[in-house]
């Protein structure tokens, strides 16, 4: 069988996308089912990364953590990270359009693949500062950190403290925190 042609592959649009029924996501104009529901688990530990996050930013007024909203990065591409940061938000409306500094994925069987390969190539593409993958399975994350257009392994984390620095602002988020008790 032939391979499929770029000419014969969807290519839909924003203005697609925002009509659309269901959780969607949009990456180079291929629209990506989101998985079912997330897992209890999943929601707790993406719950104790929001806690954490806002509590270890209260100071900061410029910064915000958002839970699983629309980045429209451009026409053809938008995702709902399950938490980010973003400092110096100008409006809220439907969507970000403003790239962030840190994005957590917490990653399930059937998103970790997209996670870990395409989204982590999207967010190095588009400037966010650090990725950080939360392997509920493990018990674990990994920190990834742009540098030169590339993102490194900074390290994989259980029970240790990181030290994000971005936009004037450096705060501590201890991984262990995020996974005791499940």
């Amino acid at each position: 069988m032939e391979a499929c042609k770029e000419a014969f592959l969807p290519n839909y649009r924003y203005e697609d996308y925002k009509n659309w029924e269901g959780d969607w996501e949009l990456i180079g104009g291929i629209a990506y089912a989101m998985s079912p529901a997330p897992s209890i688990e999943h929601q707790e530990i993406n719950s104790k990364i929001i806690y954490q996050m806002m509590y270890q930013l209260k100071a900061c007024k410029h910064c915000k953590v958002l839970p699983e909203v629309d980045w429209k990065i451009d026409e053809e591409t938008v995702v709902r990270p399950d938490t980010l940061v973003v400092c110096n938000l100008e409006s809220n409306g439907a969507y970000l359009n403003k790239t962030p500094e840190i994005i957590f994925e917490v990653l399930s069987p059937a998103t970790k693949k997209k996670d870990r390969n395409l989204k982590s190539l999207l967010y190095a593409k588009s400037g966010v500062k650090y990725y950080i993958l939360v392997e509920p399975a493990g018990n674990f994350a990994e920190v990834y950190k742009l540098e030169n257009g590339k993102y490194y392994l900074e390290g994989e984390f259980k029970e240790q403290s990181y030290n994000f620095e971005f936009e004037g602002c450096k705060i501590t988020f201890s991984f262990k925190e995020i996974f005791e008790e499940l």
